[in-house]
């Protein structure tokens, strides 16, 4: 059973930086959401188009923007950002027993050749290969690989299942079949990026693959050799980018979308659930190409007209 934690609101006021409307002594134990809170709940209104669920809420407080008209109804925190509120409170709730203590997990597998910071967290069944380099409070957790020539950054999170460094997809295509490129290069991870569940980011051909201080990474997510994704990126779940394309800053990829090969993309781009970029983007903005399904031959009349009021 979790151990029971609880905070006056003058207390959690103070660690997101709001302000209480109602009493400050009040206690809560609990974060919720709006129709799931009980009696010594603390909730968040963020989006405007949850309000209504307030009416029937049973929760103690309610974190608010710092321009609500708040009532009598609730107790409130006040801040500039409920949503970043939230993201605070969310570490202040966490059950104690899912603190990662420094260790290495006795069933692990380090290399002679790795080298592993003293106040990192590696979980089971985890390995780390030859010239991998793991910085301080980073957290590796159950059956992740490390493959060979891995860097990862200070404070960074890798989620179980993940495969670091694996081979890129490497053929030269001669008469006689493929002939195998070796893969040369490595892969570099940057500081407090989190990566999620069952991910795979390949090391580099010549180059290193190179991900940036700060990306955050859903689960299923594949990232090809020598990719270079710039920082504070976040991308969701079965994504993939194909290798050697050069991502810039604050890159935002909805799920099941794709970057071809080879491209570049300027910083500050947002890319829409089920896209797929194919050429250059210079400009930043929001990007989507979403279509429905249709049968095929509807499909090719559909294109033949969007590339003709493209024009």
């Amino acid at each position: 059973m979790s151990k029971q934690i609880s905070f006056k609101l003058e207390e959690l006021a103070k660690l997101i930086n709001g302000k209480v409307v109602g009493d400050t002594n009040a206690v809560v134990d609990n974060l919720s959401t709006i129709q799931n809170a009980n009696s010594s709940s603390i909730t968040f209104l963020s989006n405007a188009k949850y309000i209504d669920l307030l009416n029937n809420s049973k929760a103690s407080a309610v974190v608010v923007d710092i321009n609500f008209q708040e009532d009598s109804r609730f107790h409130y925190i006040k801040c500039n950002d409920p949503y970043i509120a939230y993201a605070q409170l969310s570490k202040i709730f966490k059950n104690d027993s899912e603190i990662k203590i420094p260790s290495i997990h006795k069933s692990a597998t380090i290399s002679k050749d790795a080298e592993v910071h003293e106040s990192v967290y590696i979980g089971p069944n985890v390995y780390v290969g030859p010239n991998c380099k793991i910085h301080s409070g980073v957290e590796i957790h159950a059956n992740c690989s490390l493959v060979k020539d891995v860097i990862v950054g200070s404070h960074s999170i890798i989620h179980h299942g993940t495969i670091l460094g694996s081979e890129g997809f490497g053929y030269a295509p001669s008469d006689e079949g493929y002939v195998k490129i070796e893969q040369l290069g490595g892969l570099s991870i940057g500081k407090n990026v989190e990566i999620g569940a069952n991910c795979t980011i390949d090391r580099g051909a010549l180059d290193d693959t190179q991900i940036h201080d700060g990306v955050k990474l859903d689960n299923l997510v594949h990232i090809a050799h020598n990719v270079v994704l710039g920082k504070n990126s976040a991308i969701a779940a079965s994504c993939a980018i194909a290798g050697s394309s050069i991502i810039g800053e604050n890159f935002q990829m909805g799920g099941l979308s794709g970057v071809l090969g080879h491209l570049s993309i300027c910083n500050d781009v947002t890319v829409g659930a089920h896209t797929l970029i194919t050429k250059n983007i210079e400009k930043s903005g929001n990007y989507v190409g979403i279509m429905p399904a249709q049968k095929h031959q509807d499909w090719a009349k559909s294109s033949v007209l969007i590339k003709k009021l493209s024009k």
